[in-house]
């Protein structure tokens, strides 16, 4: 299980990140994501995807872009036959 208190989010450098799941291989990766942007990332994957300050910067997030992004739309009911 992946120590998450010193993590921060390599999108939006947030300090609260969450384990949301495990590899079936203990040890192998953990999946976390941030509680303020909901970027998700596995931790094996390479730096510019793990780490904020290889995180490439047209892609990184202030608090006020967070806030002024648009709404995604919720997915529809399955249709029935």
């Amino acid at each position: 299980m992946a120590d998450t208190t010193a993590v921060i989010c390599p999108r939006c450098a947030y300090q609260s990140v969450e384990q949301v799941f495990t590899s079936p291989v203990p040890g192998v990766w953990d999946v976390l994501q941030c509680r303020q942007c909901l970027y998700t990332w596995r931790t094996s994957e390479p730096a510019r995807r793990t780490q904020r300050d290889a995180y490439p910067e047209q892609f990184r997030m202030t608090v006020e872009d967070l806030h002024n992004a648009p709404e995604v739309p919720s997915v529809p009911p399955l249709r029935t036959a």
